[in-house]
């Protein structure tokens, strides 16, 4: 079966938010540096970087801090123009500490975020559907669906039907964080809802378990084949990837890495060059491999964001820049194999 997409376009929704990462020590003391990041925004940076229209939808405040994210996103590349303003609302907060394998944890001040509030309105849905059925690809995650209350998340869901009526390829990360969540079993519900309306899915395998108590990758692999997904990518770290599509499943290594010093954002990264191989024609296998190249580099830097300079220049890489500039002279229609 073959997708097609409407353009190379993609959007990506949910929450960025303000980034104190401890980047050094000073007598004892952490040396905090400023940044931002949200799962969903930090790939849609790394697609930008990569050439891909990448649009980001999410509401922030009308405070300088808000301002100054915007700016930030727009010098990226980033089209910010589908990001609403809420008076007298801010952005959230998070810090980011590292232990010496490079795994991270967060702590988060986030509950009165903007973001909360973007499917509050029927009329803002209403002008978002419309705007976002203009690309070829739309992208959320767990971490998205965690921010919506029962109404928000019901107009949501609707959103998307509309846009997956209208030919729009809907993707889903599965990045669970339980302290999102009141109960796992509306991680479950929401999740499992997703799953069922997207074309294709991104999940860890560590999240899918703690969620689903899956016994095996071919477990998790089995039930989001029973949900209706036509492509999956089984997230794995520094065991790298299986890819599910075309009826075959298949290993990709990730690319080695000789000590990671912070995996912020590996997951975001590699979600963010897979989806740029995919919508610039690329198959499968070539699009893991992309991502695992750029998660790989991603991970040897501190922050969700690694500097511009440090993005990989791979043979796989420059292969994928190539396809996008011959895509981005017409924005043609692009037809991607998936399992069907």
């Amino acid at each position: 079966m073959s997708v097609r997409f409407i353009n190379s376009r993609m959007a990506a929704i949910g929450e960025c938010m303000l980034e104190l990462s401890e980047c050094a020590t000073n007598h004892d003391q952490p040396v905090l540096q400023l940044g931002y990041g949200g799962d969903t925004l930090n790939t849609a940076l790394y697609a930008a970087r990569l050439g891909i229209a990448a649009h980001y939808v999410t509401a922030l405040g009308d405070d300088p801090r808000s301002e100054w994210l915007i700016d930030q996103w727009q010098q990226e590349g980033i089209n910010a123009q589908w990001v609403h303003t809420l008076a007298g609302r801010q952005p959230g907060l998070y810090w980011i500490t590292t232990d010496d394998q490079g795994e991270r944890s967060f702590a988060y001040w986030r509950g009165e975020s903007a973001a909360r509030e973007l499917f509050m309105e029927e009329a803002r849905v209403a002008v978002l559907t419309e705007q976002l059925a203009t690309v070829g690809l739309v992208y959320f995650s767990g971490i998205t669906l965690s921010l919506y209350q029962s109404n928000s998340l019901h107009k949501f869901w609707n959103m998307l039907e509309a846009l997956r009526d209208r030919g729009v390829i809907l993707v889903f990360d599965g990045n669970y964080r339980p302290k999102g969540w009141q109960h796992p079993r509306d991680a479950r519900a929401a999740f499992s809802q997703a799953y069922r309306l997207c074309h294709m899915a991104l999940p860890t395998h560590d999240d899918e378990v703690m969620l689903f108590d899956d016994a095996s990758e071919q477990a998790t692999l089995d039930r989001l084949a029973a949900q209706g997904l036509q492509e999956v990518v089984l997230k794995r770290g520094p065991r790298g990837c299986l890819v599910w599509a075309e009826g075959a499943c298949t290993e990709v290594l990730a690319t080695p890495c000789e000590k990671p010093i912070d995996t912020t954002a590996a997951g975001d990264s590699f979600n963010a060059a897979y989806l740029a191989a995919r919508l610039t024609g690329n198959d499968p296998m070539t699009a893991a491999r992309a991502g695992n190249t750029l998660a790989g580099t991603v991970i040897q830097h501190r922050g969700a964001i690694i500097p511009p300079g440090a993005m990989p220049t791979s043979m796989v890489l420059r292969d994928l820049l190539t396809s996008r500039r011959h895509v981005a002279k017409g924005d043609a229609l692009i037809s991607t194999r998936v399992l069907g």
